[in-house]
């Protein structure tokens, strides 16, 4: 959109006229879905409670669906087609595994032997020992250096509470604090925005270092109560339940403010939304 032009009377008060444009945001204007707070000029993207949203790991993306945020993989998903989720008026979150070594992943053979513990579950995947910052952290630095590069708005790292599972390493929740604090602190660099993935304990601690929250299940759970820091500090939660149907969760989540969807295991493009 194009910028607003300071109309002056007087050649004598221009400069004042242009202190006082700037204050008053007499500058290039920004459109935008309604989706977003900005604090300021350069500052990251902030998705408000209840933005509608698509989560999509697998397959090929469909930039159909008509909402104004999707969350893709940041690996599998090409420059352009952020580029074009951007013509539509969409913003893009880079998912990113940083809790877990992926061997299949094209940056997989940079990952030490010595940072990998137990599989988590998932064929190829190995927990992180996420003690290890001074190694993680130039890791984790070149992925968001990917999302950053591909032109994504913000970054979701996944697995971010480790310290609850078995992982074959002697975590605790103050090295977890310290790994998640690092992630944030690495995204912000790079002006994305970041999401704290899960991690339900640990959000009154961590609230303030991310722009919003990811969680599966917490309807299942009976935990979406500990959701609302987040939504108190109107920073959005994009939520996924996996085997309740949206009749059974939505009204809640209505209530609490998230953004909630029905979504089959293998975050294909189906979706069912609240």
């Amino acid at each position: 959109m194009p910028g607003r032009t300071c109309h002056l009377r007087r050649v004598t008060v221009l400069l004042l006229a242009g202190v006082l444009a700037a204050l008053a945001g007499c500058a290039p204007l920004t459109g935008g879905s309604g989706s977003e707070d900005r604090a300021g000029a350069g500052d990251h993207w902030r998705p408000r409670p209840g933005t509608d949203w698509q989560w999509q790991l697998t397959g090929r993306v469909d930039t159909g669906v008509d909402v104004p945020v999707y969350d893709i993989d940041g690996f599998d998903n090409s420059a352009r087609t952020v580029s074009r989720l951007h013509e539509d008026g969409r913003k893009a979150i880079c998912y990113i595994n940083a809790g877990a070594w992926e061997d299949w992943r094209p940056d997989a053979h940079r990952f030490p032997k010595a940072l990998r513990g137990r599989g988590n579950g998932w064929e190829g995947e190995r927990w992180f020992d996420i003690r290890q910052l001074d190694t993680l952290r130039p890791l984790m630095a070149a992925r968001m250096d990917m999302c950053e590069e591909k032109g994504f708005d913000a970054v979701e790292p996944d697995l971010m509470d480790a310290y609850r599972n078995r992982t074959g390493f002697p975590l605790t929740a103050a090295h977890q604090l310290a790994y998640n604090r690092m992630l944030s602190g690495l995204a912000h660099e790079r002006g994305l925005a970041v999401g704290l993935k899960n991690d339900l304990d640990q959000i009154p601690q961590l609230v303030k270092d991310f722009d919003f929250a990811v969680n599966e299940e917490c309807a299942q759970y009976g935990e979406c109560a500990k959701l609302k820091p987040f939504i108190a500090q109107k920073k959005a939660v994009f939520h996924v339940e996996y085997e309740l149907d949206p009749e059974e969760f939505c009204k809640s989540s209505d209530k609490l403010g998230l953004s909630s969807l029905r979504k089959r295991l293998d975050l294909d493009a189906w979706r069912r939304a609240c």
